[in-house]
């Protein structure tokens, strides 16, 4: 897992590099499109990835993007109208039975199908209409770090594709962000050991960096057998705020930005109520009282942080399981494809 980590620099400026032209492309297919509707497909890691991709193309297009709910297709048999629909489906393995599953009866019902995946050869590869490939190369081990910051790269390539406001040359940037949160790791593993004893905790972020509150409780709950529970501060504040008592642990993503004031608030508040609170930020952000945080060197815009946002979260949940003694390259009763249906 933590080689995996270490590999993101190179695997996301693989990735940029192999697919930014090919995305530039699609700009022009997609423009005689005009998708009205975008639908996107995933199960675990990569729904994370997507609830991101879902934030960032509705920022930047303002075409309504919908998680699909695959159930829906798979068990109910339901028939959607979907033209003029961009169905997307996202698998770092391409084998997911179920997302397979909806691409072709998204086909079917009309809609314009686009895969991202990590594997060439995978069925989802030869069914979709388009196809964009992460380049992380090999996932060894069964909790996913590289191919979701990969994943997430796509989706700011798709932005640019579909609508406007994305700068390449700040996503350029991302694989380097990356390289200056790994030199955090040794700050990271001794928050790790402060929290050797950790059983459940909240997640809280909100905007863009909601997926990574997602991402990062999966992660704890798949290596550490921590549990992990991911709130938008907002739906924090409307009841689960009832748990927080004296030491409870909250992780908070904090990026300088539209969500900053908000976050701060509940951060106050959490103060207050004398919790565990580790935040993680930027250098030169006016952070309120907390139990210990995380800076990432530097100024980044927060529609760029997700990225580098989640390696130390990543490096997190490493460290924490190395403490408890745990192998996070094989959490029990999983594996690194899962089919359902």
């Amino acid at each position: 897992m933590l080689e995996e980590i270490l590999d993101q620099p190179h695997s996301l400026r693989e990735t940029l590099e192999a697919e930014r032209d090919h995305a530039a492309e699609f700009r022009k297919f997609a423009r005689r499109k005009g998708f009205r509707l975008i639908v996107l497909v995933a199960r675990g890691t990569s729904d994370n990835a997507a609830l991101f991709g879902r934030y960032l193309l509705e920022l930047t297009t303002g075409i309504p993007v919908s998680l699909a709910a695959p159930s829906i297709h798979t068990l109910y048999k339901a028939r959607l109208d979907l033209r003029d629909a961009l169905v997307v489906g996202v698998s770092q393995s391409g084998e997911g039975t179920d997302i397979n599953l909806v691409l072709k009866a998204a086909r079917r019902s009309g809609a314009f199908t686009l895969g991202i995946t990590n594997e060439s050869r995978s069925a989802m590869a030869s069914l979709v209409d388009e196809l964009f490939l992460t380049r992380a190369g090999p996932q060894r081990t069964v909790p996913a770090t590289k191919t979701y910051t990969s994943q997430l790269l796509m989706f700011y390539l798709l932005a640019a594709a579909l609508g406007r406001g994305i700068a390449l040359s700040a996503v350029s940037e991302i694989p380097g962000r990356v390289e200056e949160a790994l030199r955090l790791a040794s700050q990271i593993r001794a928050h790790a050991r402060h929290y050797r004893n950790l059983r459940h905790c909240a997640v809280v972020a909100r905007g863009l960096n909601y997926a990574n509150a997602y991402e990062l409780s999966l992660k704890l709950m798949e290596t550490c057998y921590v549990v992990a529970e991911r709130f938008s501060s907002a739906d924090f504040a409307h009841g689960p705020v009832a748990l927080v008592e004296r030491h409870f642990p909250v992780i908070v993503f904090m990026p300088p930005g539209r969500v900053f004031e908000d976050l701060r608030k509940l951060v106050l508040r959490l103060h207050k109520l004398r919790a565990d609170t580790l935040l993680i930020s930027s250098a030169g952000a006016n952070l309120p009282p907390a139990s210990r945080v995380i800076t990432l060197p530097g100024s980044i815009p927060e529609i760029y942080t997700p990225i580098p946002y989640i390696v130390p979260g990543q490096l997190f949940a490493a460290a924490l399981a190395e403490v408890k003694g745990l192998n996070p390259d094989e959490p029990r009763s999983l594996n690194i494809v899962t089919r359902t249906v």
